[in-house]
């Protein structure tokens, strides 16, 4: 069943559509991968999801219902964004940060269960619970992430290129425990990541866009092993994958 279907979706800054005419639709518990080139439009269509870009044309439906516009009113329905660049606020302290991930929960003892689990996930993050997230590394920091998102209990996870200048040990860790909570909690996400070897390991699905356009789509694996599909649609970074 789709938890989240889009329907010619057509959104951007100011008079011009970065998006033009995409469509795609995302299952319960599903983790789909949306890759392209630089410029192609995956930034903004995670953007458009959760209201940060506005919407010109198309039809979004979350649950069976009409998707709001409005950030609030998206995170309130159950869509988390961890965006490019981490997203922590930088003067608050882990702790801090994780709290406030859980603006939406109403059960303390919830809450203090949530922390425990974050702090269990990434034991760095507990022994740095009382430092400013600026402090942290750059894994850290989307280690922080990740974590304030979780803390909502969405049903759907946003995630902007994850693995973005982290090593590649920390890339493992954080993948690591990414894929056990979201097998655990069953969240759906919607991936959109710069390796794209990494991103159709994790996916079932995938999509390629082109110029704001949806350019191919298919089984994740089948696309990683398809040299004409990786040559025409992922370029040099699925060559060298």
């Amino acid at each position: 069943m789709s938890l989240l279907t889009i329907d010619g979706l057509r959104a951007g800054y100011g008079a011009g559509d970065v998006l033009k005419d995409v469509s795609l639709h995302v299952d319960e518990g599903e983790c789909i991968a949306v890759l392209g080139a630089n410029g192609a439009g995956k930034t903004s269509l995670l953007r458009a999801i959760s209201g940060l870009m506005a919407r010109s044309a198309g039809a979004l439906a979350f649950g069976g219902q009409a998707l709001p516009a409005e950030p609030c009113r998206v995170a309130a329905r159950g869509i988390a964004h961890v965006p490019e660049g981490r997203g922590t606020i930088p003067g608050l302290s882990v702790e801090e940060n994780l709290l406030v991930g859980a603006y939406l929960q109403k059960d303390k003892k919830q809450i203090r269960r949530d922390v425990d689990e974050a702090f269990a996930r990434f034991p760095v993050l507990q022994r740095y619970r009382r430092r400013q997230a600026v402090q942290l590394s750059g894994g850290e920091q989307q280690m922080l992430a990740i974590s304030r998102a979780l803390m909502s209990h969405p049903r759907l996870l946003l995630l902007d290129e994850p693995s973005f200048g982290l090593a590649p040990k920390i890339v493992s860790a954080v993948y690591g425990a990414l894929q056990g909570v979201l097998q655990e909690r069953r969240i759906a996400v919607v991936l959109v990541e710069q390796s794209a070897e990494l991103a159709m390991r994790a996916a079932r699905r995938a999509y390629v866009l082109k110029h704001g356009k949806v350019a191919g789509t298919g089984n994740a694996a089948e696309m990683l092993h398809s040299d004409e599909l990786r040559q025409m649609y992922l370029g040099r970074d699925a060559e060298r994958a």
